[in-house]
């Protein structure tokens, strides 16, 4: 059975990614910052939830060495603790910048470190990072200033990490999603059309082909799941 880190397990995205994953015979490891979170995931036997804060950089190389000590291999590790903000230059100050900063780039970055010296070592693994349209696109970008820079240096880190598993089974890939398809998102856009957005569900099937093996041949792979937002 492989072993699967999904950090941010209970929000939106990490909920549906938790299902599929579980749905698909995976032995689960999931994260959550507060132990009340907890309820906010099923029971299942393959579900292992933990309590740890991934923006301090000990606790989280601290869990990734307690997951391999009781699991042995992590296969994959799917990060998707972020957070969003609004803000133009104008608008955006250091404050801003450093709190996204440690909110989508530190948080994923301090797991993905150990992790991928675990994975190189036994040669194969799968980390699988959640990028944004604001970071590729300036004119998505503009006026999310804070958001776009730090979710920018998680396409670098990719390209960082492939280049240095070059001729390795292991690899880095990037996924930028559009709009997802929330409760949340659709009472803060109730004049966007939500048709056009994605919908978690269906970004988690694809996250899920992306560690499975039938996505083997893909290298420094980066995703721009947009549907037709």
């Amino acid at each position: 059975m492989p072993t699967v880190i999904i950090t941010g397990a209970n929000g939106n995205l990490g909920s549906a990614v938790t299902h599929e994953f579980l749905s698909k015979g995976y032995r689960v490891v999931a994260t959550v910052i507060a132990d009340s979170m907890k309820t906010d995931l099923p029971q299942h036997p393959h579900l292992d939830v933990r309590v740890v804060d991934l923006g301090i950089e000990e606790q989280a190389a601290g869990f990734v060495s307690d997951v391999i000590t009781q699991y042995k291999t992590v296969d994959a590790a799917l990060l998707l603790v972020g957070g969003f903000a609004m803000g133009d230059i104008a608008a955006t100050k250091m404050a801003e910048i450093k709190k996204q900063f440690d909110l989508n780039f530190a948080t994923a970055y301090h797991v993905a470190r150990p992790l991928f010296a675990h994975m190189m070592q036994n040669k194969k693994g799968r980390l699988v990072f959640i990028g944004a349209r604001p970071a590729l696109e300036a004119k998505s970008g503009k006026d999310l200033i804070a958001y776009g820079l730090s979710k920018s240096l998680l396409f670098k880190l990719a390209e960082y990490l492939n280049e240095a598993a070059r001729g390795q089974n292991v690899t880095a890939t990037v996924v930028a999603p559009s709009t997802l398809d929330t409760a949340l998102n659709r009472k803060s856009m109730p004049e966007a059309d939500p048709e056009t957005w994605v919908k978690p569900a269906a970004l988690a099937e694809l996250l899920e082909f992306i560690v499975s093996d039938k996505a083997h041949p893909l290298r420094e792979t980066v995703l721009k799941v947009y549907n037709n937002a």
